[in-house]
């Protein structure tokens, strides 16, 4: 049950880091470069934790899939 938590909190920072990319322009704008760089820390650090008690497949399918969609 606690891997899927931080499963889910997971997929929010990839998104949300993946939203502020785009609008650091290229790392030159600062505040969307640092939401970027944390949220991908949280994101990658969640996930292995999730990886504790979820099979790599099953996480890395339904992460890869809802960061998709």
């Amino acid at each position: 049950m606690i891997g899927w938590l931080f499963l889910a909190i997971a997929i929010g920072a990839e998104i949300g880091a993946t939203t502020a990319l785009r609008s650091s322009n290229g790392f030159s704008n600062l505040l969307p470069s640092v939401i970027t760089i944390l949220g991908y820390a949280v994101a990658f650090y969640s996930l292995s934790l999730a990886l504790r008690t979820l099979d790599l497949g099953i996480a890395y399918a339904v992460w890869a899939g809802v960061g998709t969609a």
